[in-house]
């Protein structure tokens, strides 16, 4: 990598909602900048001749046909659901910091 590019590792880690140790911070610095690096090699490869794919190899879906169901109702859903709130909301995890719905 040139050296140029420094990624702020601590911001990385807060946008990802990631506590890392000392350690932590100091490996994923070495891992992004090594990924950097090679990203850098990439951008220096003449593609000018190369027709651009989607894939390497051509796939197709050799499963079974895709086709369009009844979704389960509403009860099927809230009884699987893991808790609920008012008996008709979902209630998950906190992703987001603050007060919230309780």
């Amino acid at each position: 990598m040139s050296g140029n590019t420094k990624i702020d590792v601590s911001y990385v880690a807060e946008l990802a909602r990631l506590e890392l140790a000392p350690e932590e911070k100091v490996k994923l610095q070495e891992d992004m900048e090594e990924i950097l690096g090679y990203i850098e090699l990439l951008e220096k490869l003449d593609v000018k001749d190369i027709v651009p794919t989607a894939h390497a190899a051509p796939l197709r879906n050799i499963w079974r046909e895709d086709k369009a169901g009844t979704p389960p109702g509403k009860d099927i859903m809230l009884e699987n659901a893991p808790g609920l709130i008012d008996d008709e909301l979902i209630k998950v995890p906190q992703v987001l910091p603050g007060e919230g719905m309780s």
